[in-house]
């Protein structure tokens, strides 16, 4: 029964902390869209979610498999999630400016399954190293620690949602420029953490 506990226990809090950078994604994609219904929060959440269910799968796989490649790969991590974040805020931002420039509405580029997808593999591929942190577990307690990571996260990117929904609507014609400056400095902050092991 306390192995137990100690699994769940530990898989929230592995989940809260994973969940951070798909929390603040989730505030950024909010303030550049305060108008986004109920349901595209659910899918928003759920893909982060999904993402942090699968790479800890992954990495806990790759331990019992092909842990001497897996190693080696980690020392990309955080290139990967620098050089996806980097793309998309950066799209963000320069179509946020030339809002700000332009009289008329410039139509805003939808957040789509493509660009969520990035966003999900970019904050979630840290997640890998849970691998490592959970390779003493056997397949079951590996599943039911990933599937709690999943759900944490979700629960925590709706309250981001949330949260970046208010800032959305006061910041009104500034949102996208402050949600692509949130995700460059969500992409160098992992990469920081990740490359100089802070």
């Amino acid at each position: 029964m306390s192995n137990i506990i100690l699994l769940i226990s530990n898989s929230i809090l592995l989940g809260i902390g994973l969940a951070m950078d798909a929390f603040s994604v989730s505030i950024a994609n909010a303030i550049a869209d305060p108008e986004m219904n109920p349901k595209r929060k659910n899918v928003i959440a759920g893909t982060f979610a999904g993402f942090q269910f699968l790479m800890p799968m992954i990495g806990w796989i790759c331990v019992h498999t092909i842990a001497t490649i897996f190693t080696q790969f980690q020392v990309l991590i955080p290139w990967i999630a620098l050089i996806l974040l980097s793309y998309i805020g950066g799209k963000m931002l320069i179509e946020g400016i030339k809002e700000q420039k332009s009289d008329e509405p410039i139509e805003k580029e939808p957040l789509t399954v493509k660009l969520l997808m990035v966003q999900g593999i970019a904050t979630a591929i840290d997640a890998l190293s849970v691998g490592f942190t959970i390779s003493d577990y056997n397949a079951p307690e590996a599943l039911v620690s990933a599937l709690i990571i999943g759900a944490v996260t979700f629960v925590i990117c709706r309250i981001g949602l949330h949260l970046g929904r208010k800032v959305g609507l006061k910041l009104a014609g500034r949102a996208t420029i402050v949600g692509g400056i949130i995700l460059i400095g969500i992409g160098i902050e992992i990469f920081v953490r990740g490359f100089f092991g802070i």
